[in-house]
């Protein structure tokens, strides 16, 4: 199998792809030829150094989530070779092989292309997750920071789907991007609450995938501290009096993005780069910026 690696903590150089021998499925674990692997902030955090709490030893992997095929099973898990699935691991998903427990395995639905089920792994679970945490409903106005990244992009959808009104921020690039998934777009920067109430739409709850200035802002436009989460500023919810919302993962909740997503009733652009480029994806997650998923494609 092909994994990339790091040895040390630093810059996306510090990444390499080696070839490792695949690893065996033991009791209530399955095999999964991975096709395609997603790259998310918490990827670059962990091999940055920035997360001393998920005790890296080195060598380390690197990735969490992953669509692919079953290949090999343990005793007792419960899928057949050949089965098309999805799902979360730890320190392991950017690589052409990896072990998982059965009961964290979603079934992908035929409908559903690989970059596209792995490109929804993270975002799905803690969009949805968070969107539950704050008690979003149809008569809210939902105010979405960060809404053209992965996260914001799902959170902007469901809540749409739910029948909430939704402002998202972002940079004008993006603009019609949000308008196309049901979204009234506005600018962030140092114009973003007047940006926000020159909309006409009074936010109910607000979901941070930004950071800085956002959870300032939000308080500022009136929405009530405990409607507001951020998913990225621990710092400023703490100095602000507002919730951080990091939902577990929940297989059962991503089937239900992953239904969303083969139907076509939730889209999540990707940003593609084969495994050998994994540094330049990394670095394309660091910059803060982009529509939608970077996403690694793995070759059968």
């Amino acid at each position: 199998m092909r994994a990339a690696v790091f040895e040390r903590f630093g810059p996306p150089g510090v990444l390499r792809v080696v070839e490792l021998p695949d690893p065996e499925p033991g009791p209530g674990e399955v095999r999964v030829r991975v096709r395609a692997a997603g790259v998310q902030p918490f990827d670059v955090a962990v091999r940055a150094g920035g997360m001393p709490w998920v005790g890296v030893t080195f060598p380390s992997g690197v990735g969490q989530e992953y669509a692919g095929v079953v290949d090999r099973v343990g005793p007792g898990a419960g899928f057949e070779v050949g089965d098309e699935v999805l799902g979360s691991t730890m320190l392991a998903g950017q690589a052409s092989a990896l072990i998982a427990k059965a009961e964290n395995v979603v079934r992908k639905p035929a409908g559903l292309a690989f970059p596209a089920a792995a490109a929804i792994v993270a975002a799905g679970q803690t969009a949805t997750g968070a969107l539950r945490e704050l008690g979003v409903t149809g008569g809210d106005v939902l105010l979405v920071h960060g809404a053209a990244g992965s996260v914001g992009t799902v959170a902007v959808q469901v809540a749409r789907r739910m029948g909430a009104r939704v402002i998202g921020t972002a940079r004008p690039v993006n603009h019609d991007h949000l308008r196309r998934l049901g979204a009234v777009p506005v600018a962030y920067g140092e114009e973003l609450v007047s940006n926000v109430v020159a909309t006409g739409l009074t936010p109910t709850v607000a979901l941070d995938a930004a950071g800085a200035e956002a959870i300032a802002a939000s308080v500022a436009l009136g929405v009530p501290r405990d409607r507001i989460g951020t998913i990225v500023d621990d710092k400023a919810a703490a100095e602000h009096g507002i919730r951080v919302v990091r939902a577990p993962r929940d297989p059962a909740r991503l089937a239900e993005v992953a239904r969303l997503a083969a139907d076509g009733a939730l889209v999540m652009p990707v940003r593609a780069y084969p495994l050998s480029r994994v540094a330049d994806a990394h670095a394309d997650v660091a910059t803060g910026h982009g529509r939608g998923k970077v996403i690694l494609i793995i070759e059968p």
